[in-house]
């Protein structure tokens, strides 16, 4: 008999952020590439069109669309979702009662932040208030939930009691991350300067641009700020201003595409990581996977994702760590110290140890 996972791929058709959209189709991928004997992977999508994956059959599709979908699954509505074995790359999936033991049915979702109860005024009220749901529905009715690290699992329990349910399975950069051929084009078609430091992130106070403008001011360097929500230009470039950074040092790029954000993240000569959020920390992956040198302010998640793939330390030392990082010991000498641990640390992530980790996780329930 085939045993059937059931992925919920709603961020393939309606996509609320680019990085759920891509960890939901690497995971996906890569739980097809993974699969044991007797398990293939399908789809469970909204309805709207759905990109094609290899070794992924398209399965069900419901008849709303995912806005309509979240709605009713936030209030316990699956009519026609039917059972079976069900992974949801995020929150969204159909969070109800039934019967593990007997009907073999089982339910497992994934939360990649904490924003929405640590910094609910970064999000969107309904977006808040949409999550906070779903994890209300996840503690009655969840088999499984998977947090990326071990901190997260940690700081989530202090918002909900879910006890051995909680699982730690890391993200990673995206499959085959890597500069373009034509990185120079992208870059040259971005306006970017020659030579510049990359930041993360909005204006929001736990992004923690400030640090990061003040520790970039005292060096020759550029800043690129990637990641800023789209509107909030302006306020990045005030907010560089008002850290000691001359705003005419500050490039801020909203909405960059896969290969422009490679071809800016590998040609920078240091990412700054300042952010203290618990959340899985997309950027400095993806820093690491290219041997941009990174340098992170400390927290239990980089302290966690980091490690020894580059420079952690608190807000107060931030300074003389970029520094250290942008010497010419840590870019060329020892064949470029930083850039090799990076890469080293990269390689302890990726989708197919993600996706044996998930069947693992659904074949224990």
């Amino acid at each position: 008999m085939t045993v059937r996972l059931r992925v919920v791929l709603d961020q393939l058709v309606a996509p609320t952020r680019s990085d759920l959209e891509r960890a939901s189709r690497s995971l996906a991928a890569a739980l097809a590439e993974t699969a044991p004997d007797g398990c293939e992977v399908e789809a469970l999508a909204p309805s709207g069109e759905l990109p094609s994956i290899d070794g992924v059959a398209e399965g069900r599709r419901l008849p709303l669309g995912r806005r309509e979908t979240a709605a009713a699954w936030q209030l316990g509505v699956v009519t026609g979702v039917g059972g079976g074995m069900i992974h949801s790359p995020t929150l969204m999936a159909p969070l109800v009662r039934h019967d593990r033991v007997n009907d073999h049915d089982q339910t497992v979702v994934t939360l990649w932040d904490l924003r929405a109860w640590e910094a609910p005024e970064e999000l969107p009220r309904a977006t808040a208030m949409w999550e906070r749901a779903m994890l209300r529905r996840a503690v009655r009715y969840a088999d499984a939930l998977i947090v990326p690290t071990h901190a997260m699992a940690e700081r989530l329990e202090v918002h909900a009691r879910l006890g051995e349910r909680v699982r730690v399975i890391a993200g990673a950069q995206p499959d085959g991350f890597a500069a373009p051929t034509d990185s120079a084009a992208r870059r040259r078609d971005l306006g970017l300067p020659a030579t510049y430091i990359v930041l993360a992130g909005g204006i929001a106070a736990s992004d923690g641009l400030a640090a990061g403008f003040r520790a970039a001011a005292p060096t020759a360097f550029d800043v690129v700020v990637v990641d800023v929500p789209e509107g909030e230009e302006a306020g990045v470039s005030a907010l560089a201003e008002a850290s000691g950074l001359g705003a005419q040092r500050v490039h801020a790029r909203a909405g960059l595409d896969r290969g422009d954000r490679a071809a800016t993240i590998d040609a920078a000569a240091a990412l700054i990581a300042p952010s203290t959020r618990s959340a899985w920390p997309w950027r400095v992956l993806e820093a690491m996977a290219l041997g941009t040198p990174v340098v992170a302010i400390d927290s239990d998640v980089h302290r966690e994702v980091v490690l020894d793939g580059g420079i952690v330390v608190p807000e107060a030392g931030l300074e003389d760590a970029v520094v250290d990082a942008l010497s010419d010991r840590s870019l060329t000498g020892d064949a470029g110290r930083l850039r090799v641990l990076g890469r080293d640390r990269s390689r302890a992530f990726s989708w197919a140890g993600a996706a044996e980790r998930v069947w693992q996780v659904h074949a224990d329930l």
